[in-house]
């Protein structure tokens, strides 16, 4: 019998459990290479309630480190790149004991492969960068250009330390893309704005999406109603203390929403997640908003509303909660940010608007009317081209050198006029 080869897993936050975006997709990417290699994971822990899941992590893996990132030392810690130049965010993950842990590993073990999750964690390969072994860094969204959106959204001081950052990691980004065998995005779109940012890198970065436990979110299971009123429902699905999601529900509720309200009075606005911030509590005063908190499940508060919101208007990548109220059936009414890197049709398989006019018609159609075809093409967009298995097959073929055959999901959603 063949000797299985192995690989080793960095990634900046614990893989598990998969209840966050960038866990989901840290998550099923490690399942799935759990396949086909002998895997060592390393990676910090920056909830203590994720450490209770630590045996379950093991379980998938040979070797583990899991070290405490405690955000606020990590944020005076970070403060060392002002004066060496570096990004913030580097030495924010910088950690003598992973890299120690990381140079036993890569002599005691025979590892074939590296992946990187997450840009920070490249530098504790950056040693190794001359070895046979293959490497590929999964960025996942390109953080450089989320710093420069940040940017624009702040005053003078933080506009000024965002927009250091935004440059100072694009710089990183692209040292990374050059030394590592392949860069992955997680959609063709953010993979094409990062060649157009740094295009001597262009031949190896590559779109590999996200996907859809399509028997988990599914409309076939039967789902308790989660509402105790009556009446049509919007959702939005989300961690509560991620400022993208926060500035997200801010605005849907004081711009969008009231002006529905307006329309059809019994309306509701249910914002679900953990960790709300006091501006997210806040939230709850008005009219017709519910604030739940950390819910056990998310599926019946999709499955009883009429439709999914998802009004991001500082987004990149892909967003799971789109994806997964698709999944369930539900009709989605997204903004042009939220909805970017998605194969889909606005006005078909869901629905795409900017403007605060435009988003209230097409959320009282949507709670007048309902959109019973659309939810069902919704299911079947992420039946076609959302599972995991088969967009993460890509990385199989990028860890082997078969850059032919990583070929694109396809063309990213076309937008029509809304």
């Amino acid at each position: 019998m063949a000797t299985q080869k192995e690989l080793l897993f960095l990634a900046h936050r614990i893989p598990y459990p998969p209840n966050k975006g960038d866990k989901i997709r840290s998550f099923n990417l490690l399942k799935h290479l759990t396949q086909s290699y002998r895997v060592h994971v390393g990676a910090f822990v920056d909830d203590p309630h994720d450490w209770r899941y630590r045996a379950d992590l093991q379980a998938m893996c040979d070797d583990l480190c899991l070290l405490d990132l405690h955000p606020l030392r990590r944020r005076i810690a970070s403060l060392k790149g002002l004066l060496s130049g570096q990004p913030l965010t580097l030495p924010y993950y910088t950690h003598p004991k992973m890299q120690q842990w990381v140079n036993r590993l890569l002599v005691r073990r025979p590892i074939d492969a590296i992946v990187v999750f997450s840009s920070p964690m490249a530098q504790y390969a950056e040693t190794h960068i001359g070895s046979a072994r293959r490497r590929v860094v999964d960025f996942v969204d390109v953080d450089s250009d989320k710093w420069a959106q940040y940017a624009r959204a702040k005053p003078w001081p933080v506009s000024w330390i965002y927009n250091r950052e935004a440059q100072t990691l694009l710089r990183y980004e692209r040292q990374i893309a050059a030394d590592f065998d392949a860069a992955v995005f997680v959609s063709e779109q953010e993979s094409a704005l990062f060649k157009r940012l740094a295009p001597e890198v262009a031949e190896r970065c590559f779109g590999i999406s996200n996907g859809v436990d399509t028997d988990y979110f599914s409309p076939a299971h039967n789902y308790p109603n989660p509402y105790p009123q009556g009446g049509p429902m919007l959702v939005f699905t989300g961690a509560m203390d991620y400022w993208a999601n926060v500035d997200a529900v801010r605005w849907f509720a004081q711009a969008v929403f009231p002006g529905v309200r307006a329309r059809v009075p019994d309306a509701a606005f249910y914002i679900v997640g953990a960790r709300p911030t006091p501006d997210v509590q806040e939230l709850a005063k008005l009219p017709g908003v519910t604030v739940t908190g950390a819910v056990q499940d998310i599926r019946p508060y999709l499955a009883h509303a009429s439709a999914a919101v998802a009004p991001m208007r500082i987004a990149r990548g892909i967003q799971n909660k789109v994806l997964e109220a698709m999944a369930m059936g539900r009709p989605v009414l997204a903004t042009p940010e939220a909805a970017e890197g998605i194969n889909a049709h606005s006005g078909v398989e869901l629905l795409v608007a900017g403007e605060p006019a435009s988003l209230q018609n097409h959320a009282v159609r949507l709670l007048r009317e309902g959109a019973g075809e659309m939810a069902q093409a919704a299911r079947r967009c992420v039946l076609r081209q959302y599972g995991w298995h088969e967009n993460l097959r890509r990385f199989d073929s990028l860890l082997d050198g078969n850059i032919a055959t990583a070929n694109p999901l396809g063309e990213p959603m076309k937008q029509v006029a809304t």
